[in-house]
């Protein structure tokens, strides 16, 4: 905890940075640099190996590593005798944390943040970890301990140093390289597809859905993948296994029961315990996820997640010019009269008595049956005490189960506990928030915005398509220069900074699809083939295939790295090979065809080796492998009729196909330099029409929605 004496007595450089999580160090006694040229030339002049210390502003354990060492005295002293400390947000600089986080998976067999490297003053590292104590503890070493020992090395053993990591550099070259398993080979076929499935219903928890043990990371790329696999298939298990872990995910103490949203994850199998922390990408991943699978069912169950994470995300998330914050933290103040002392989910939990306090009886009763409070908490396993008496709320029983326990009418149970919800979520939005990372990122606004096109479309709300297109319309005033073609990276406080990487282009771009198909506002269209077409110039390896992560020319990067795996966050890789498929199949280009196939090319060894690490380019590839379909809706864009037929396509979970609207003799002749079959289109007897046609051959057109329904079938 940082005194107010401590406060005044140190601010160092981060205190001039925009990050969020640099801000939280800059009055540390660590002599902290920010990642550039200061940092790097007092290593080169003093000749001093560099600590470089990469998180993010919400990320619990980094917030533990700080109190603990960063603003402990002695250790300090240490960092600022014997090395040059460098701090790096991971969100900003997602390519430098590639780098080293390789580098710490390759040495250690694991990673995470914090993440703790030592390297050369050229940028090369010899040695590295995640968190460490600040004294020897759980069978690690302390931090002072390896402060001292690293240092000792540098003044003996630097030459050897030196060379080892010149060593390392090289083979962590080799590693990261991806290309084909010989020129010309073929890509991938459906047997790769079949491999994915079946890595995941080995994996498959079918208890409690997800995929593998504790800790449970909800990774919606996997959904992504299996519903498409399944819509290809039929494979009733692929789809069986999505819509279990929505299931239980929506059941559990990960989803927010009274504000909306998901935790990052959860540190048991069933869901239950959450790590706090809301991230961006899970709310904008997830709802997708739901989205689709009400599309398939028509289920409510998968609908109400859906619109709650909206919700939670346009009330706590949303920038009063549209764009999205990135993250909510873990940790948050657990007694307002000592507003430094945190505590992991304390904004969230509620003992039994403040329950029965605020709510009634008999509804505070059934509130507590149906979300599972105890008298004396309900997590019995605690070692840090943080949520002893406490209970995580969670679906334990339904409202029918709470109505038949307490033989009470289900409408009238159902609106108590409707009520009771409302009285605790004023009563929480009285405590103190966690913190706020009030960034906005271009990649994660991507997904934001793809999520609110889709929910707009599929719910058919005005509030949803309005947010998705404030978010693109603030990305491209802010963060494009339509001059140049470059996307900037970060936003935050009328500042934006840092030129974007591969997944900013692909994901807004993205996005940008989405928006288009959703309202048909041709701009979108084509800016995301521009960003496309600038993404190909800076970031595509034309020898040997596939997309770099960073642009070429940043001498500080050691290692120029194509990220092959699709985690919390689908990889740039993947997302350009979709994007490019189904540009390509808009505009016709054979070029955005063949760089989709030299993706696919490149990955091809990686997809058939390790098929479950790439479940978004599996899903790319089911479009590639496919013949998708294209629907051509010929109406004035807001007629009742042309409404009709797009509503009938939104409401259908149809993954393989594009969707295009010609309102205007103007689009008619843009569109048609893609796809010339669309130039006799028209109306039928005046009414809008939809052309559902696959490789270009179209069928009869029809102009009622349950025609349509029929040929979507």
């Amino acid at each position: 905890m940082k005194s107010s004496s401590q406060i005044a007595m140190h601010t160092n450089r981060l205190a001039r940075e925009k990050s969020p999580y640099l801000l939280q160090h800059q009055h540390n006694p660590v002599d902290w640099y920010a990642w550039g040229p200061e940092a790097f030339e007092k290593a080169r002049a003093e000749d001093k190996p560099i600590f470089l210390s990469i998180g993010y502003s919400t990320c619990h354990w980094c917030h533990v590593m700080e109190r603990e060492s960063f603003e402990n005295e002695e250790i300090a002293a240490l960092l600022n005798r014997d090395f040059v400390s460098i701090k790096v947000d991971r969100e900003e600089r997602p390519d430098v944390d590639r780098i080293y986080m390789t580098f710490v998976q390759a040495t250690t067999g694991g990673g995470g943040w914090p993440m703790s490297v030592f390297l050369t003053p050229d940028l090369k590292p010899f040695f590295g970890g995640t968190y460490f104590p600040p004294e020897n503890r759980w069978g690690q070493p302390g931090f002072a301990h390896v402060l001292e020992q690293v240092a000792a090395a540098w003044r003996t053993d630097r030459r050897q140093i030196l060379e080892s990591a010149s060593d390392v550099v090289a083979q962590l070259r080799k590693s990261v390289s991806v290309a084909p398993s010989r020129p010309g080979a073929a890509g991938v076929d459906r047997v790769v597809l079949d491999s994915g499935f079946f890595g995941f219903r080995r994996s498959f928890d079918t208890r409690r859905g997800g995929f593998g043990g504790a800790p449970k990371f909800p990774r919606p790329s996997v959904h992504n993948f299996l519903l498409r696999y399944w819509a290809r298939t039929k494979n009733q298990e692929a789809l069986d296994m999505v819509l279990a872990t929505l299931r239980e995910m929506a059941k559990g103490g990960m989803h927010d029961q009274l504000g909306g949203g998901f935790h990052r994850y959860s540190v048991d199998e069933r869901w239950f315990v959450p790590h706090f922390e809301k991230m961006l990408y899970d709310q904008a991943q997830l709802a997708i996820s739901h989205l689709e699978a009400f599309q398939i069912t028509s289920d409510a169950a998968f609908a109400r997640p859906a619109r709650r994470i909206f919700d939670y995300v346009l009330r706590d998330m949303t920038d009063s010019d549209g764009g999205f914050y990135s993250a909510e933290d873990a940790d948050s103040v657990i007694d307002t009269a000592q507003p430094h002392l945190k505590g992991e989910g304390a904004f969230y939990i509620w003992s039994a008595e403040e329950i029965r306090t605020l709510v009634e009886q008999p509804a505070a009763n059934w509130f507590n049956y149906r979300y599972g409070v105890e008298e004396r908490g309900n997590v019995a396993h605690d070692p840090h005490g943080e949520f002893t008496g406490k209970n995580i709320l969670y679906e334990a029983h339904t409202i029918e189960e709470t109505a038949a326990r307490f033989s009470r009418n289900i409408d009238e149970v159902h609106a108590s506990i409707l009520e009771a919800e409302r009285i605790l979520f004023e009563a929480r939005c009285q405590r103190l928030r966690p913190h706020l990372d009030d960034k906005i990122l271009t990649a994660w606004n991507g997904l934001m915005i793809s999520a609110f096109a889709l929910g707009g479309a599929v719910f058919d709300e005005p509030v949803y398509a309005g947010a998705a297109r404030r978010a693109a319309d603030f990305l491209i005033s802010r963060m494009y220069d339509p001059v140049s073609g470059i996307l900037l990276r970060r936003y935050r406080q009328g500042d934006a900074s840092i030129p974007g990487f591969l997944d900013d282009y692909t994901l807004f771009a993205q996005s940008l699809l989405y928006l288009y198909e959703a309202q048909f506002d041709r701009r979108y269209l084509e800016l995301a083939i521009r960003l496309t077409e600038k993404q190909r110039e800076l970031f595509e390896d034309r020898e040997h295939g596939g997309f770099f992560s960073a642009a070429e020319g940043d001498a500080t990067l050691v290692l120029r790295v194509k990220e092959d795996y699709d985690g919390a966050e689908p990889s740039g890789n993947s997302v350009a090979a979709l994007n490019l498929l189904r540009l390509a199949r808009i505009t016709g280009r054979s070029d955005f065809r063949e760089s989709a196939e030299h993706v696919i090319r490149a990955f091809g060894p990686r997809l058939t080796a390790a098929p479950m690490s790439l479940p978004q380019m599996l899903a790319g590839c089911e479009f590639f492998l496919d013949e998708p379909r294209e629907i051509v809706v010929v109406g004035d864009r807001h007629a009742p009729d042309t409404l009709s037929l797009l509503h009938t396509v939104h409401s259908r979970f149809l993954p393989n196909r594009i969707m295009l609207l010609v309102d205007s003799g103007e689009a008619r002749a843009a569109l048609a330099a893609g796809i010339p079959s669309l130039v006799p289109m028209s109306k039928l007897d005046g009414r809008a029409a939809a052309y559902v046609c696959r490789n270009y051959t179209c069928q009869l057109p029809v102009s009622e929605p349950a025609q349509l329904a029929e040929l979507l079938q």
